[in-house]
């Protein structure tokens, strides 16, 4: 293919192009209807000079048809008067109306075919001008219908989905990643809390049962031995209490924090 022919094909495509774009699917129509109804107008004048003619013809053919029923009753009274000759150009006459009758006959019958066919063409288009005003009215809402399909596709194809579930799936991340961390913290306090709980209970037994061997360690009491107690054991007793109001004092402290 030469250079030529290609240059041709480019500039065919791009007028096609370019009438395809300017052609208005909604102007187009209204354009065929207004055609049509031109058309019709041509019709129905062309129908009104056909009738017209017709009622013409007959006048002059029912006019004919009375001037032979006049010159047949003239020639008639002419013999019965015995004046042959004048009844013989009576005859002529009729004849003459006769021959002009003939051919408005003619004319008549095919002015009436004629009239009879434009009044069928004429309902005809009236006929089609409706179906196409109600198929026109069909396709406007095709036409509207379609231009909003496109512009809703565009504006899908604009809107940028992608970023946007990355986003939603970010965000969705990161809220999994806070209640998991509100679900740890919470198991941590629990578990704080009943590890505080428990060393309590196990230092309580582990009291109780340190004082159970303290008491079997020591010598039974006696008075000799109550007498003969050093002042260093005397002095001990109010310092464990002290020991166990101030655990006390922590207790309740602990208590109060709860």
């Amino acid at each position: 293919m030469g250079l030529f022919d290609r240059i041709k094909r480019v500039v065919s495509s791009n007028l096609n192009d370019l009438v395809n774009k300017a052609e208005d699917p909604e102007k187009m129509l209204e354009q065929a209807i207004l055609e049509m109804q031109e058309d019709l107008v041509q019709l129905r004048q062309g129908v009104a000079q056909a009738i017209a003619s017709q009622k013409r013809s007959e006048k002059q053919y029912n006019d004919a048809q009375n001037e032979i029923n006049k010159w047949q009753r003239n020639a008639q009274l002419a013999l019965q008067k015995g004046d042959e000759n004048l009844a013989r150009q009576a005859l002529e006459r009729k004849k003459t109306y006769t021959d002009t009758s003939a051919a408005l006959k003619a004319s008549l019958d095919t002015q009436s075919t004629q009239v009879e066919t434009l009044k069928r063409n004429l309902i005809q288009l009236e006929s089609k001008i409706s179906e196409a005003k109600t198929k026109k009215e069909m396709l406007k809402a095709r036409i509207t219908t379609a231009k909003a399909q496109e512009q809703l596709q565009g504006m899908v194809r604009g809107m940028n989905t992608s970023s946007a579930m990355a986003a939603f799936e970010r965000m969705e991340e990161k809220v999994l990643i806070q209640e998991s961390r509100a679900q740890a913290l919470g198991e941590l306090a629990g578990t704080d809390l009943e590890t505080q709980f428990a060393q309590l209970e196990g230092g309580s037994d582990v009291d109780d049962e340190l004082a159970a061997l303290k008491a079997q360690m020591l010598p039974p009491a006696t008075p000799q031995n109550q007498a003969q107690l050093p002042p260093q054991q005397e002095t001990t007793a109010p310092k464990s209490n002290e020991v166990v109001d101030a655990e006390l004092d922590s207790l309740r402290k602990q208590l109060d924090q709860l």
